[in-house]
Formats: structure tokens, sequence, C-alpha cells
């Protein structure tokens, strides 16, 4: 065992040096970015065994957001059991290498886990019983990275997808109305004061949602809730969001006196969908050179963006690694691969890259 890990070692380190010492290989995104905002990426704890996927990370980036292995169900599967490996193994590689944390996250309405709801009957528990266990899990995970994590989303996508409606008809607020919002970051700023706590959410950009997340947040603000911030996650389109749209989203988040970042970022060939589907008969999911023109201007244009507004916006972090492999290849549209990063499935920088770096 002692020598296969040896050899592990010694093939990622020369990983590193060989794209370190490559004539004429670019400066990572960190480098350009430098006196702007932190640049991160989402990771796996298997992305961090890939030596040509470490090589690549320790290159470009210098903040990390786990993928999944924080979320609650990965971590907290059951009452009296916790599931440290791999959200260890990932704090534990930033520390050895220089890197920021973003924790993510903390409460949200998918992969909570069943029992976080239910008695031992099966039945919904109280308000009180699941604020318990709130403050009971989030309790614990803060407090076994206090120190290590800079920033944690807090609460995740509570604003619901229906323009008529608020807040989104999840179990937690079914259970504790929105008192579960407020509680959570209270919970999360008594385990970690230094921390900084967002609010996380998508399609942020899209007038009626961002009206209805302005609500959330002022009403945070307003009543002296905890939180810092706001991340936009950006799971966006070569069609949208507009120049208009995001400046405006900024500004007005930014109005509320909060930090702004742009915590999942990714911009897919294909317009925005929800709801799951096959690939229809004739539906193409080729790389186009009409498609790499279009995600070309629109990464140029949303960095741009970014750069303008870099005292508002902390950091800007990337929705997985490469093309390789991302949250987006069969999903929502199952059998269609999907081309949304600055790098290829070879981990090379796309023509996109060199436009992001290009100012």
């Amino acid at each position: 065992m002692i020598k296969r890990e040896g050899c592990f070692l010694i093939i990622m380190l020369a990983a590193v040096l060989q794209l370190k010492a490559q004539p004429g290989q670019p400066k990572g995104l960190k480098y350009y970015y430098k006196n702007y905002f932190p640049v991160g990426v989402a990771v796996s704890a298997a992305d961090l065994k890939d030596p040509g996927e470490v090589a690549l990370i320790l290159s470009q980036f210098n903040s990390l957001t786990p993928e999944n292995a924080m979320k609650m169900g990965p971590i907290h599967p059951e009452e009296n059991r916790y599931n440290w490996k791999d959200a260890d193994s990932i704090v534990a590689f930033a520390q050895a290498h220089g890197l920021k944390v973003r924790g993510h996250n903390l409460c949200w309405h998918e992969q909570a886990p069943t029992w976080l709801f239910k008695d031992s009957l099966g039945n919904l528990v109280t308000k009180e019983v699941l604020l318990k266990r709130l403050k009971d899990h989030i309790t614990t995970v803060v407090n076994r990275y206090k120190g290590k994590i800079y920033a944690w989303d807090v609460v995740n996508e509570a604003i619901d997808d229906d323009s008529t409606k608020f807040l989104r008809n999840s179990l937690w607020y079914q259970i504790c109305g929105d008192d579960f919002i407020t509680k959570a970051f209270e919970y999360a700023h008594e385990a970690d004061p230094n921390a900084m706590l967002f609010y996380n959410d998508y399609n942020t950009e899209r007038p009626e949602k961002r009206e209805r997340v302005y609500r959330l947040l002022k009403q945070l603000v307003d009543a002296g809730v905890a939180v810092n911030g706001v991340g936009i996650q950006a799971h966006w389109s070569v069609y949208e969001p507009g120049q208009k749209d995001l400046v405006e989203t900024i500004k007005k988040f930014a109005s509320l006196g909060l930090k702004v970042q742009v915590t999942e970022l990714d911009i897919s060939i294909y317009p925005w969908e929800k709801n799951q589907r096959s690939l229809r008969p004739g539906e193409s999911e080729v790389y186009t050179a009409d498609l790499e023109r279009k995600q070309i201007e629109k990464y140029a244009e949303v960095f741009k963006i970014f750069r303008q507004y870099r005292e508002v916006i902390t950091g800007v972090t990337f929705w997985n690694i490469s093309d390789r492999n991302t949250w987006l290849d069969n999903y929502p549209v199952h059998g269609r691969k999907n081309y949304p990063l600055l790098f290829d499935q070879k981990l090379q920088p796309k023509k996109a890259w060199w436009k992001v770096v290009d100012f």
C-alpha cells in the first residue's frame, strides 16, 4: 500500500511539474484575475485523484467548492452518522495547496435526507424538532471546518420556480414556514462568526425572479440576519442572460450592502431547461462552430461585467473542471453532451479561455 501511494504521489507531482514546465503554457485564470477576485472550481474527491485534473486545478484556480460532498444527504445520511471522508479530503487538499474553500451547502430542499423530516413512525416532525435537527447539523458541520472554510452557501434555492409564488413549497417551508431561513443563518453565524454567509440561487438575472430574491434578501437584511452576500449560481447559456439583466441584478443585490459571488458558473451551448427529458429525434448534440462562437462571445461579455463590478464581486467559481465531465452531461436532456466550460475534454484551454484573459 505504501509503495502504491508513493507511486501515485510521484505521478501526480510529475503531472503538475510537466504542466508548469511546458514552454508557452499560459498562466492560470487565478493569475490574470489576482487583482479582481478569487477564481474557483467545484470538485469531487475523485477529481483530486486524477493527476491531469489536479495539475489543471493547481495551475488555474485558487478556490475550491465541494460539488456534492458537503450537501446534507451525502455528509449526514443518517441522524446519528456523518460521512466526513470526501469533504475532509477536499478541505485537506485545499489546505495543503493554499486554496480557499467555499462550503456548499447547509440547507437545501434537494439532497436532503428523508430522516430529517420524519419521526420514527414516518410522520412529519414538528417545527421544533426540525429546527433542532437543522441546528445540530449546521453546528456540527460548520464547527468541523471552522477556520478552513471562508464562506458558506447557507440556504440554497428557497425561491419558488413559479413566478406567482414567493417561497418554494418545500418540506422546510411546509413545516417551519420561512423561519428555517432565518434560523439557518443564525445557526451558521453562531458556529463560525468569521465565515461569510450567502443565500444562493439560480435564474437570479431574470427580472421576475430577481425581484423575489431581492425581496427575501431585504427581509433578511432589515431583520438584522447575519447574511453577508448573495450567490448568483450562473448556470447560463449562450442565449442568456443579457448584459442589461446581469448588470441590473448585480447592482440591485449590491444596493442592500451585500457582496456578490458567482458561485456555479457554466455557459451551456443549449437553451436553459429545468425539466428532465430524453433527446428528441433529429435534435443536435454537436458542438458546432457557430455555438462555439456564441459561447466565446458570452464568456467574454460576462467576464467584462465581472471586472467592471470588481468592488462588489468577491469570487467567481466554475461548476466543474472541464468539458470532460460536467453535471450538464445527460441533464436535463438524457443522451446529450454539453460543452459549458473553458477547458475541453483533453483539459486544454478552449478559445473562450483566451477571450476571458484577454483584457
